[in-house]
């Protein structure tokens, strides 16, 4: 007697290799646009809430300091002068703009990483795609960093125009710093982000906002340059100027003044350097963590 077997169609998901023709490169990044483009298609159909989301802090930061205190005689920038509060509006602005992208990187990755791990487990949909489970990472780092680019892009004019009469902030575009920098700061966030919300418990993200994002965004050069904190100092020894230089935020920060301000700044060839190992540092041990909770 003869037997015979039927064929059993594969799963539907299953992903034996590229198809013929086709090399891996080439699928995975096929996968990989594919990603990012779902998360932006996302973002788009909630684009409204994304905005408001975006302007409000950057917004009550220049209506408060640049718009309030002046009408009320509060003196900014160490006076009262227009040129002192002119002064601290170019300051500020760039600095605005730095915790936006700040935001967004944290925001997009690593909250949504948090839900997707936590009771949504959405993450297991996004693990079959036909790539290396490292490549569904880098995709939510490349949609994150997206966003920074885009808050970005809508926080500079917005912050730069929100102030009181005779407060102005002296902008000036250094067009060759703005397209290295900040694309370069927003991978940098997005990565923090992956780093952050494959660190901590669905339960305790809100432990992540008190006890990092707080210290960052307030260390982080946001209302001061890191040129200026040299009086900070205990025995000759300029301990708050060299303590913040652990804060990404504030390689950031600078960045931004050097790309959208002639204020005094850190030296870019600090900035980059140091802005690339803060994303490679980031980058691999996000990858790492989300392997193992992948896998666990």
């Amino acid at each position: 007697m003869t037997a015979v077997h039927a064929a059993t169609p594969a799963s539907p998901t299953a992903f034996s290799g590229p198809a013929p023709g086709r090399s891996a490169f080439s699928a995975g990044r096929a996968a990989l646009w594919a990603l990012v483009l779902r998360d932006l298609l996302v973002l788009r159909k909630h684009l409204f809430e994304f905005v408001v989301r975006t302007l409000v802090q950057p917004f009550l930061l220049c209506f408060v300091f640049l718009y309030v205190f002046p009408k009320i005689g509060q003196g900014i920038g160490g006076g009262h002068t227009a040129d002192a509060q002119s002064a601290f509006a170019t300051v500020l602005v760039p600095g605005v703009v730095g915790i936006s992208i700040l935001f967004q990187g944290v925001q997009s990755v690593a909250l949504t990483m948090s839900q997707e791990f936590g009771y949504t487990r959405e993450i297991e949909d996004r693990v079959q795609a036909p790539c290396p489970i490292w490549l569904v990472a880098v995709a939510k780092v490349l949609s994150g960093a997206a966003q920074g680019l885009i808050s970005a892009v809508i926080v500079l004019p917005i912050a730069s125009v929100v102030h009181a009469e005779g407060v102005e902030a002296r902008l000036s575009l250094h067009w060759w710093i703005i397209v290295t920098v900040v694309p370069l700061a927003c991978v940098t966030m997005a990565s923090l982000g992956l780093l952050l919300g494959t660190s901590f418990e669905p339960r305790n993200i809100g432990l992540m906002f008190g006890f990092i994002i707080l210290p960052v965004t307030f260390l982080g050069g946001t209302y001061y340059q890191w040129t200026r904190l040299a009086p900070v100092e205990a025995g000759g020894w300029h301990w708050l100027q060299i303590l913040v230089l652990v804060n990404p935020l504030i390689y950031v920060n600078e960045g931004m003044r050097a790309a959208f301000t002639d204020a005094a700044h850190m030296h870019l060839y600090v900035v980059y350097p140091v802005l690339v190992g803060f994303l490679t540092a980031f980058l691999g041990l996000g990858l790492r963590n989300f392997r193992r909770r992948v896998l666990s």
